[in-house]
């Protein structure tokens, strides 16, 4: 429940589908956001992702499915019967008006009284760090400070949710950060349930409870943040979340648990989810980061040039391209150890830290 006393709403959408001509922007999907839930809805442009948000809105109609708050069918509710707040990409303020009143809009649309008008403005600019600045137009404020006018314009009609569409894609990527944490402290605050897209990965992983991964209007997975990082099922799991690399790999043994994989001209023992074929072709997924330095060139090490570093003060970058032509990103490296391109070099990586998957 909201500090206010307003009860958060718990989201459905059951077999949701959305065309736009021949296009198919959303497909059969299912998803469900639990009271108080930060829940993100994360992809690649062009993913659904915003379709889906603006359908939970009722600013669009699903062609097929339902959209359920508390169990109780919304779909074709219009979205001011829906009792929601929304900040989109664009901020959406109104230019010939103050502060004050882009704030205060939704509450005298609902004829709010004046008094209680002017406390509640106050307290949403006092919980986003606006106080005092009442009377200023939005084009007397940075793009950071009407962002958070934004987002109290949302809060202040005390919504039981909260749809967020890449509200900080517009900021530099200071203010991107110094605005989430901010976000996430309000919504925790207020325990609003939220809705935030984004393709943002590691905005996703910072703010989220879940994430939903979306691919052409599909859902491809949804789990916690450490879970869709940890646990990928797919290589585009692996591959959005994070970057990982994907090694073409060839089973030469399998046993229970686990199997032996010819990858990249060494062979390694790798842990594997399920049944796999002696000479089935698999992708071996390993991150950046779990790939270390090694001096030795035995079983299991990949051997490589390194071909371009990026020093960022804290930490190296490097890409590396295997002995088989293959190239692997390499991050964490300690500055100090100064490698150089044309260096050669050897890799190890972490066998229970790989993902294994079949490949189509």
């Amino acid at each position: 429940m909201a500090e206010d006393g307003t009860q958060a709403v718990s989201v459905e959408l059951d077999r949701i589908g959305k065309r736009f001509g021949n296009a198919q922007a959303v497909r059969d999907l299912s998803l469900a956001v639990e009271r108080g839930e930060f829940f993100t809805l994360l992809g690649p442009s062009g993913c659904g992702k915003s379709t889906t948000l603006r359908i939970v809105a009722g600013l669009l109609d699903p062609d097929e499915g339902a959209v359920r708050f508390d169990s109780r069918d919304v779909t074709r509710l219009p979205p001011w019967e829906r009792h929601l707040g929304m900040v989109f990409q664009n901020y959406a303020l109104w230019p010939h008006m103050t502060v004050f009143d882009n704030v205060a809009f939704g509450l005298v649309e609902r004829r709010v009284p004046g008094p209680e008008v002017r406390r509640r403005v106050a307290e949403a600019l006092e919980k986003v760090g606006l106080a005092g600045m009442e009377g200023r137009f939005p084009s007397q404020l940075s793009g950071g400070q009407q962002q958070r006018v934004a987002l109290a314009r949302a809060l202040v009609v005390r919504p039981r949710l909260l749809l967020l569409d890449e509200p900080f894609s517009n900021l530099d990527a200071k203010l991107r950060v110094q605005m989430r944490a901010e976000l996430a402290r309000l919504q925790r605050e207020l325990g609003i349930t939220t809705l935030y897209v984004t393709h943002d990965q590691e905005e996703a992983l910072v703010l989220s409870d879940r994430i939903a991964l979306l691919e052409s209007g599909r859902l491809v997975q949804a789990g916690s943040p450490r879970e869709l990082y940890e646990r990928p099922r797919e290589p585009f799991v692996a591959d959005f979340l994070g970057g990982a690399n994907l090694l073409d790999g060839v089973v030469r043994r399998a046993g229970s648990g686990e199997a032996e994989i010819q990858v990249a001209g060494t062979t390694v023992t790798l842990p594997v989810d399920g049944p796999l074929a002696p000479g089935a072709r698999v992708w071996v997924s390993v991150r950046p980061e779990h790939l270390r330095l090694s001096a030795d060139a035995g079983t299991g090490a990949l051997s490589g040039v390194v071909r371009a570093t990026d020093y960022l003060g804290w930490t190296l970058q490097a890409e590396v391209e295997l002995h088989n032509g293959a190239c692997v990103q390499v991050r964490g490296l300690d500055p100090a150890v100064g490698l150089q391109p044309g260096e050669r070099v050897v890799l190890r990586l972490d066998p229970q830290r790989v993902r294994v998957f079949p490949q189509a």
